[in-house]
């Protein structure tokens, strides 16, 4: 094992993939010369030359179906979108043509492309590009959508994702690029469409993916340091396919839910984890399922404004306190 940063193992991961396959290869606004705006392809155009690692003009949707083609003539493209919140020009293509295609061919034709993105608050860049969207792709049927927290998930789960043989969208939180962990030497892959349990516990059990799968962690920490509340917290890693199965098993075990995510609430991953825990494991729960999102609000500009909008380590201690209480 070594340590390594968030944006290092996306890295790694490229790196190794490009090596092995040659027909995987990388496209994207100014990451060749430019080497991307978070320097997630740094490196790879000096290695692996302008054949593979392809600048592409400012139209998402364009070269998006450049992607979709080429899926579909046998190579594997991983597209990058500069942000998710530049994706929506391109929504038909994915929606439409990338996550159709298998199932309108008759399984005879495949689309094996990724498509990163990075997306979510917290770094001052207003309401148009601060957005948590990957829940819109969560709700189409063909598409694999995953969100890591961490940097052993993010490479695993990029490496994965270039082998699938289904279109995926790699949700990367803008947050998460500067945090380490520890990330495999060798080659290995995360399973997409499983999730971890990333903190064992009795007496409430918390969902949720990405950056937030962070607070949750130091909420978990300071509930038992101070409320004596043992929290398990489940990491979904992959909104679609969901692993249901591992979060009911906590539920059966711990009794209480409380489901977060930094999007919105209303239609969100929180509402679809609720509406079945509380359908599927009724008969386990002492208490109602709480859920805590962000503010129904364009995310504002101002950093404190900002802070008060998307949950927090604080916000989602209070909330597990009543989750628990069931108040």
């Amino acid at each position: 094992m070594s340590e390594i940063g968030y944006r290092q193992a996306l890295q790694q991961a490229l790196h190794e993939e490009l090596a092995r396959d040659d027909k995987v290869f990388v496209m994207g606004e100014e990451i060749g010369v430019f080497e991307g705006s978070y320097r997630i392809t740094q490196g790879l155009l000096k290695e692996f030359g302008p054949r593979r690692v392809r600048a592409t003009p400012i139209s998402e949707e364009g070269f998006l179906g450049a992607g979709i083609g080429a899926a579909m003539g046998g190579l594997r493209p991983v597209v990058e979108i500069m942000t998710i919140n530049f994706i929506l020009v391109a929504m038909d293509q994915i929606i439409n043509n990338a996550a159709k295609i298998r199932y309108m061919f008759g399984g005879t034709v495949g689309v094996p492309m990724v498509i990163r993105t990075p997306g979510g608050a917290g770094a001052g860049l207003t309401a148009q590009h601060s957005q948590s969207l990957e829940v819109w792709f969560a709700n189409t049927p063909g598409l694999r959508v995953v969100a890591p927290a961490t940097p052993y998930d993010a490479k695993g789960l990029l490496k994965a994702s270039i082998r699938s043989d289904d279109p995926v969208l790699f949700s990367e939180h803008l947050m998460l690029y500067n945090t380490r962990g520890e990330v495999p030497d060798g080659d290995y892959t995360v399973p997409i469409g499983k999730a971890d349990v990333k903190r064992s516990g009795t007496d409430l059990t918390i969902v949720s993916h990405s950056y937030m799968t962070l607070h949750c962690l130091e909420a978990a920490e300071r509930l038992e340091r101070e409320a004596g509340i043992k929290a398990e917290v489940v990491d979904l890693r992959s909104l679609r396919p969901l692993d249901f199965e591992t979060v009911a098993e906590s539920v059966k075990k711990t009794n209480h839910a409380l489901c977060v995510e930094e999007g919105w609430q209303s239609y969100g991953v929180t509402a679809e984890l609720a509406a079945r825990i509380s359908d599927e494991c009724f008969d386990w729960l002492d208490a109602p399922v709480k859920r805590l999102g962000g503010a129904e609000v364009p995310t504002p500009y101002a950093r404190p404004l900002e802070a008060a909008a998307i949950p927090s380590t604080d916000s989602i201690f209070e909330a597990a306190v009543k989750a628990r209480k069931g108040t």
